[in-house]
């Protein structure tokens, strides 16, 4: 069957492919050292299972890196067991680097990204996205005074900067300036975002530190959690558990979702050859789908490989501000990435579905 013989190489095709697309780049990283802060959230699942490939297949060229967490709950052991890896469990606002911890190239992920858990925590995402920042820049502003300079700086902004686009602005391009409230119940996550933005350009600017931002649009994949709150894990959740689906809104939101090994490959390529001070959308821009219709697509899926029965609903969610500030439309312009970095993703949204499904199926429930 042919969702078996899938179900069973999910992570070796994906880490492949990876390797693949952004071989290149990632050859740049060898026998180089990283620093990843947020290292146990969804980016760092596949960005550092995908060093480990690199490892393997090259034993004599590794990629060292500093895994850097709270790992509230545990350092996963695919990261504890491996000899390249040192952990950093701490906060990434309050860690103090010593000087024996050199890094070549600094990754920052560290943010709560959910809707659901950043409006639960405003003080803590605003702090991971600016103070844990200034940590790094201030960092890499040290090393300019060694022999061993910070050669590349990665931050992670979001396509939630844009907050609503106006329609003339869809698909949105990185020179849009967005249109964000900054007091809303989402500002703690779009506002730190877009400082952090302003940090980045501004430290690149006045210390020529090589800084690059990415903007990601609507990640999903394995190593998000079921549990995590946004779409995508929440309708395989119910439907994994064999409940109705359920969606807490009219549905008619409107999304493009990008599977996360073409955003791993994506923000590789931006690290290594990105402008300096520039920000790039990383995503698809097609097909833009309702998330009613992306409920009807995981369901149709999940009747052809599962044996599903179940139906969608609708119901108001008690959380009154669970719609407020939620932009209608989120669809990148990524010519820029085209150009600059030969980006090209190619995952169907059918194929980046299946997988994973397959993938909260297979245990990670």
């Amino acid at each position: 069957m042919e969702s078996m013989e899938i179900n069973s190489n999910i992570e070796d095709k994906d880490l492949k492919y990876i390797l693949t697309k952004a071989g290149a780049e990632i050859k740049g990283l060898a026998g180089k050292t990283i620093l990843f802060t947020g290292a146990g959230g969804f980016l760092g699942y596949y960005f550092i299972k995908s060093f480990i490939k690199w490892n393997d297949l090259h034993p004599k060229n590794k990629i060292s890196i500093y895994a850097l967490d709270t790992f509230p709950l545990r350092v996963p052991s695919w990261m504890k067991d491996r000899p390249e890896i040192k952990i950093i469990r701490q906060d990434v606002t309050k860690v103090v680097f010593s000087p024996k911890q050199q890094f070549d190239y600094i990754i920052h992920a560290a943010s709560i990204a959910s809707p659901i858990f950043y409006r639960l925590h405003p003080i803590e995402t605003i702090n991971a996205n600016v103070q844990g920042l200034y940590k790094i820049l201030n960092y890499a502003v040290e090393r300019l005074k060694t022999k061993r300079k910070v050669k590349g700086i990665l931050f992670f902004s979001t396509s939630e900067i844009y907050g609503d686009p106006t329609m003339e602005n869809v698909p949105t391009p990185e020179t849009y300036r967005g249109n964000v409230s900054c007091t809303g119940p989402r500002a703690c996550y779009d506002e730190s975002k877009r400082f952090g933005e302003t940090l980045c350009v501004n430290y690149s600017k006045v210390h020529g530190l090589p800084i690059k931002v990415a903007r990601p649009f609507n990640n999903y994949g394995p190593g998000l959690k079921i549990t995590d709150g946004r779409v995508i894990p929440d309708l395989a959740n119910d439907i994994l558990h064999g409940r109705n689906v359920t969606l807490l809104s009219g549905g008619s939101a409107t999304r493009t979702f990008c599977y996360i090994t073409d955003a791993i490959t994506g923000y590789i390529k931006i690290l290594i050859n990105g402008k300096p001070g520039e920000a790039y959308n990383i995503g698809t821009e097609k097909p833009e789908i309702s998330i009613s219709l992306l409920a009807e697509k995981m369901k149709d899926l999940s009747i052809k490989h599962f044996d599903y029965h179940g139906k969608i609903i609708r119901k108001i969610s008690k959380d009154k501000n669970y719609l407020t500030d939620n932009p209608q439309r989120r669809c990148p312009q990524i010519s820029k990435a085209k150009k600059e970095l030969k980006y090209k993703p190619e995952i169907s949204l059918d194929k980046g579905l299946l997988y994973t499904l397959l993938w909260y199926k297979e245990g990670q429930l």
